[in-house]
Formats: C-alpha cells, sequence, structure tokens
C-alpha cells in the first residue's frame, strides 16, 4: 500500500472515536449495508465520523487492504477494526456494540 495511504488512513483511526468507511455519507448512504451501520450508529446518540470512499478509488481499496477485510462498509471503534455491516449487526442485536461504542466516547 502507498505509505502516504497508510499514514492518512491511520490518522482518520487514530483521530476519531468512531471511524466508518462507507459509500455515500450518513444523510445519502450509497448502498443497504452502509445504510444499516449509519441507523445503528445514529440510534445511540453518539458523534461518529464517516468517510465516502466512493470519492477516492484509492482509499477504497486502500481501507481493504488496511483491515484485511474486503467489503465496506468498515467500522473502527477507538482505534480497533470491529468488522463490517453482519457483524455489527449481530453485536447490537447482542447488546455488545452500544457498550463499547459508549465506553470509548467516554474514555
Amino acid at each position: 500500500m502507498n505509505p502516504i495511504l497508510q499514514t492518512k488512513i491511520e490518522g482518520q483511526i487514530a483521530n476519531n472515536k468512531i471511524m466508518i468507511y462507507m459509500k455515500g455519507t450518513p444523510n445519502a448512504p450509497q448502498c443497504g449495508f452502509s445504510a444499516a451501520t449509519v441507523q445503528i450508529f445514529k440510534s445511540f446518540g453518539v458523534p461518529f465520523e464517516t468517510v465516502d470512499i466512493l470519492e477516492d478509488p484509492e482509499l477504497r481499496q486502500g481501507i481493504k487492504e488496511f483491515s484485511n477485510w474486503p467489503t465496506i462498509p468498515q467500522v473502527y471503534v477507538d482505534g480497533e477494526f470491529v468488522g463490517g455491516c453482519d457483524i455489527l449487526i449481530e453485536m447490537h442485536n447482542r447488546g455488545e456494540l452500544e457498550s463499547m461504542v459508549k465506553t470509548a466516547v467516554n474514555s
């Protein structure tokens, strides 16, 4: 991976308690998985940052290499890769995601 891109991704993750790489924006998601992910985080009432990977083809590929995860969206909480939409939904349904997110935001 391009070292400049790697540094950019590392900075985005380090500087945001919740970082979501998604297709589109929170107000205009461009896929159902991104929409579902944003909806979960909005329901928690916590701040989160997003990056629209559709605006940057290099980032779109780079984030997949960075996380070793093939799909978008990708979510990082407190600097750690959590997963994509399916994992988030499972964690949310088990009640694990909200406590993880709120702990991160309040730390």
